[in-house]
């Protein structure tokens, strides 16, 4: 089973072809429908692209992912071909052109495999909330792969794909990576461009990279980062080559108290990421444990900020203008009460109301302004430890995945992202590495934070980390 892009280029040396390399992963997808990772295979389409691939190499004229094969979360547009979100609301729903971060993707050659399951509308930690049924975790019988990106994390984990792309909002990469023993990436706010990403929170959504190693995040990043003149929020900074990994150097870490004080942390997460600590001291980086006194503010402050965008977002989703259009409605008022209620999921809705509470005149400024007034002590107090340290440490998750249908209270799920939704909150890139093994067979993520634009410092770091923890 190929799971990297070395070994894609080592088969390809070898006389190996990108049509039967895209033939296996086919046969593994196939083996695997009971994961219900994928919604929909793009067959037709990924056997013309391998084809041109194939005819590409032979001239040498092939692109730098020649040969990757790659899944797209179902929130990606991909022109000619459909997208859901993973709710009924787009059902049948075509997109009519190509996210930006999918186009630079198949510009370098990439095969586009299949669109993947997720929680409806990326609101979710488990992936329960799809509207096609929940994803099953590769890695564990009857346990989540995490969310929202849980069929991206599932089909990378079960090498039904290379890699594969999902959305963090909140944590819905390093989550699932964490659950699925996958690498998973949230640049910098504005490092990839959201265009033809389907809206959640449109101040916290990042596409990222899911994959086995941490070269070929490093890749996909380098590749989909850069400024686009479809989206005013995407960054003009210039992007460094993050896949030339920088000589190894002592850095500084910070490692945060307060997540080792949380309540609910697994005690062999807690020791293990501990371990890993002591085994950076021992390699001769710098680590210090800092407060970060706003642990229990994060997760509130960012479901306030979030519903209210998502409120905003999927009010065009409205059954009038495209997607699902409930057959009993009469007159204009019935169509969009009926289609958003039948069409929306009870998660999606219930943040929807959340939002439209935040954002009403008598609540604005008691809920909506002063979250955003936390958010800003919340970028003030990591620009400082940043300040002093290249790094943030901390676990990704606070457990292993959990079974199916564990945790049914809204309040309990929402806390599974304490440890991610820092990262979104202050537009800081984070990294979750596979580095865990809990006595009961499942892994867990070990997360980096760096600074702003500093994703080059942050895959070289990371890249030495695995490569310790392999050797250890």
């Amino acid at each position: 089973m190929i799971r990297t892009f070395t070994e894609v280029k080592n088969a390809l040396a070898s006389g190996d072809t990108v049509v039967r390399i895209l033939e296996g992963y086919l046969a593994q997808i196939e083996s695997t429908k009971n994961l219900n990772a994928f919604l929909e295979v793009f067959e037709e389409s990924a056997r013309k692209k391998a084809e041109e691939v194939d005819q590409k190499i032979k001239d040498g004229t092939a692109g730098r992912l020649a040969g990757m094969v790659i899944g797209l979360k179902d929130n990606l547009c991909y022109e000619g071909h459909k997208v859901s979100a993973a709710s009924k609301i787009l059902e049948g729903f075509e997109s009519l052109y190509t996210a930006t971060a999918v186009q630079r993707l198949l510009d370098e050659d990439a095969i586009l495999i299949g669109r993947l399951n997720c929680d409806e509308f990326a609101m979710g930690s488990s992936n329960e909330n799809s509207a096609f049924g929940p994803v099953i975790n590769p890695l564990g019988e009857n346990r989540v792969p995490g969310g929202s990106s849980g069929g991206s994390a599932a089909a990378v984990a079960a090498g039904c794909c290379t890699a594969a792309l999902g959305s963090d909002t909140g944590g819905s990469i390093r989550q699932p990576a964490s659950f699925t023993g996958t690498v998973g990436f949230k640049p910098t706010y504005g490092r990839i461009s959201r265009y033809g990403l389907i809206a959640y929170a449109s101040s916290f959504d990042q596409i990222g990279p899911f994959t086995n190693d941490v070269a070929d995040a490093a890749l996909l990043t380098e590749i989909m980062a850069g400024p686009d003149d479809f989206d005013s929020t995407a960054s003009t900074q210039p992007v460094d080559s993050y896949s030339s990994f920088s000589e190894k150097k002592a850095s500084k870490v910070a490692v945060i108290k307060e997540s080792f004080e949380t309540e609910g942390i697994d005690p062999e997460v807690k020791a293990q990421t501990e371990a890993i600590i002591e085994q950076l001291k021992a390699d001769g980086h710098e680590v210090e444990f800092v407060s970060f006194p706003y642990l229990e503010y994060m997760v509130p402050t960012y479901y306030v900020l979030t519903t209210a965008e998502a409120s905003s977002n999927l009010s065009r989703f409205d059954g009038v203008h495209f997607g699902y259009r409930s057959s009993d409605a009469k007159g204009v008022e019935q169509t969009y009460k009926k289609s958003r209620s039948e069409g929306f999921g009870p998660e999606v809705q219930r943040r929807i109301m959340a939002g439209t509470f935040v954002l009403s005149n008598e609540y604005y400024d008691s809920y909506y302004t002063k979250g955003q007034k936390v958010r800003r002590v919340l970028q003030d107090k990591t620009n400082e430890i940043l300040k002093d340290f290249d790094f943030i440490l901390l676990p990704t998750t606070p457990t292993t995945a959990f079974e199916l249908n564990a945790v049914s209270d809204p309040i309990s799920m929402y806390l599974q992202d304490i440890y991610t939704v820092h990262a979104n909150l202050t537009g800081n890139p984070a990294i979750s590495l596979p580095i865990g093994k809990h006595s009961n067979g499942l892994p867990f993520g070990i997360q980096i934070i760096g600074q702003h634009f500093e994703e080059q410092h942050l895959f070289s770091f990371s890249n030495q980390l695995m490569k310790t923890e392999t050797t250890a």
